[in-house]
């Protein structure tokens, strides 16, 4: 087969994105919007995006953002906690801007001190959330600390998801930023209402890069890299042409001081090369024709929301991605810095 050296495909939307607030959602809105259409947005903020009302109003503040002559939709998030009652799932279902739950165990990742502290407590929003046939997007992994860091989303899978899925077969289900083996399998065995995310970093990496001649704290994030039968698992479906599997990129910005500190934050900062990293991970398996299934088909369609119309091309060209954004210990340092990259947005 001849080699494909321009990829023109329906524009990607991103089912898995960290924006922030303040200056910081200025600062990097701009990079999703030049290449994906749509994005769901993590609720994550400090408070939690917990009702329709505070979602609107982020949604603005998001749009606010996005440069003049670029169209692009924030799909907002509710922040699953404790107390989330049916009369806010089905508020949040009315708004129309609202198109997912998200069920942070408490003390999982960045600002998820405010989640779930027991699955059990939220049963009623969940059986709203099932009527309404509103999806749960999870963050997948036990907090126990007595689980292996390693080991808590394989973990999760037995403890809680598949006790969930059995209390709530009709819950639309996403199972966010896989990593692992089991949870690639678990997802494709499940019915057709259970779905993933994977991540550009999960599928480029494994655990070897947060130690790469000395600790790379800009390689850590949550879930942790697994291992490299993991991450081959990750690729298989990925590029396997499955409907289950759909580009989210976790993309999740820390400013520089941040992330290289006593006690670093989690998250990689993907979106200055989010799709054509996902176009390298393709072409390295031979599975180019299969990235507009994966990048712009299989979400909305999940999402149950109609496919953009409009297209974004690829170039096969090497460039260098910036070793940084800004200066200073307010920088934002991306995935891939200051290395090649052999994809390049037209």
């Amino acid at each position: 087969m001849a080699e494909v050296n321009e990829l023109v495909i329906t524009r990607p939307d991103d089912w898995h994105l960290h924006l922030r607030d303040g200056d910081m959602l200025a600062r990097v809105v701009p990079d999703t919007a030049k290449r994906f259409g749509r994005a769901i947005v993590m609720p994550n903020l400090v408070p939690p995006v917990t009702t329709a009302a505070l979602a609107r109003a982020y949604r603005q503040r998001i749009l606010d953002a996005v440069p003049n002559g670029l169209a692009f939709e924030p799909l907002m998030t509710l922040y699953l906690t404790d107390n989330t009652t049916p009369a806010q799932i089905e508020a949040a279902k009315a708004s129309g801007c609202v198109h997912g739950v998200k069920w942070y165990p408490a003390g999982a990742t960045t600002n998820s001190d405010a989640g779930v502290t027991d699955i059990r407590r939220c049963d009623a929003a969940l059986e709203a959330m099932q009527a309404l046939e509103m999806p749960l997007l999870m963050h997948g992994e036990v907090t126990d600390h007595s689980v292996d860091v390693f080991d808590r989303e394989a973990e999760f899978i037995q403890r809680h998801l598949i006790p969930l899925i059995a209390r709530f077969p009709r819950l639309r289900v996403v199972f966010e930023h896989i990593t692992t083996r089991q949870a690639a399998e678990f997802v494709a065995a499940a019915h057709e209402g259970v779905a993933a995310t994977i991540t550009p970093h999960h599928l480029l990496l494994n655990r070897n890069a947060i130690f790469a001649g000395g600790l790379r704290p800009h390689n850590y994030c949550l879930p942790v890299l697994k291992r490299e039968e993991h991450r081959h698992a990750l690729v298989a479906a990925a590029t396997g042409g499955s409907p289950k599997f759909f580009l989210g990129t976790d993309s999740a910005p820390h400013e520089r001081h941040a992330k290289e500190s006593a006690c670093g934050c989690a998250g990689i900062y993907s979106a200055p090369g989010a799709i054509e990293l996902y176009a390298e991970i393709f072409d390295q398996a031979g599975a180019l024709d299969r990235l507009e299934g994966f990048a712009s088909f299989h979400g909305p369609d999940f999402y149950r929301l109609p496919r953009n119309t409009d297209t974004l091309t690829l170039k096969r060209e090497t460039w260098q991605m910036p070793a940084q954004f800004g200066e200073g210990p307010d920088a934002l340092v991306p995935m891939r810095a200051g290395d090649r990259m052999t994809w390049r947005l037209v």
